[in-house]
């Protein structure tokens, strides 16, 4: 759009999203300014009740709209799992993969000095008051296999070592149905490594 008003601050804004470029962000500004007038109505009612209906988990720090969370009051959890992911994304596709039945916790966040994000800006110190109780058995460390993941992921192993629990990473390796041909060698590397 080559104009400056509602138009073009609405491509601006859309573009701000995380995922969507220029373009998009103008196709989006078209359609629901193309659209009956309910259409963006709805939407933006619908993310004014997200913004005031969902907060953080008092015990997990994940996104929900009740508190404690649904994860953290079911009883059918095992208790004694707990494992730490960086972003409440990471729970929904631990969940949808439905082999984990354990606790979470959400750091909101991985190391990055670059980006200004040291431990403070994590919720380690929830994440301590989790632990005090002596329930949890072990820490499964989910964070992202990159170097903000992998940094994080050792400052907590170094960071949880005092308390007596069991840390463990989730392993790195292959996808399933991937040819070994096209895989990198630093995926290579690591599902040799975390062979088992």
């Amino acid at each position: 759009m080559h104009s400056s008003g509602p138009a073009a601050t609405l491509v601006e804004k859309l573009a701000r999203l995380p995922g969507i470029g220029p373009k998009t962000a103008q196709r989006l500004a078209f359609y629901l300014l193309s659209a009956p007038p309910e259409v963006a109505l709805d939407l933006a009612r619908a993310i004014e009740q997200a913004r005031r209906g969902i907060t953080r988990c008092s015990v997990c720090a994940n996104l929900t709209d009740s508190d404690p969370c649904a994860i953290c009051s079911d009883p059918r959890r095992q208790r004694q799992l707990l494992c730490v992911v960086e972003q409440p994304r990471d729970v929904l596709a631990l969940e949808k993969a439905r082999a984990y039945k354990g606790l979470y916790h959400v750091l909101h966040g991985a190391l990055s000095p670059a980006r200004g994000i040291g431990p403070q800006q994590l919720t380690l110190d929830l994440l301590r008051r989790r632990l005090q109780p002596g329930e949890i058995k072990e820490v499964i460390l989910a964070t992202n296999p990159n170097v903000e993941g992998d940094a994080t992921a050792m400052y907590l192993a170094q960071w949880l070592k005092p308390l007596g629990v069991q840390v463990t990473r989730l392993a790195y390796g292959l996808p399933v149905g991937a040819s070994l041909e096209y895989a990198d060698e630093l995926t290579l590397t690591r599902a040799l490594e975390n062979r088992r």
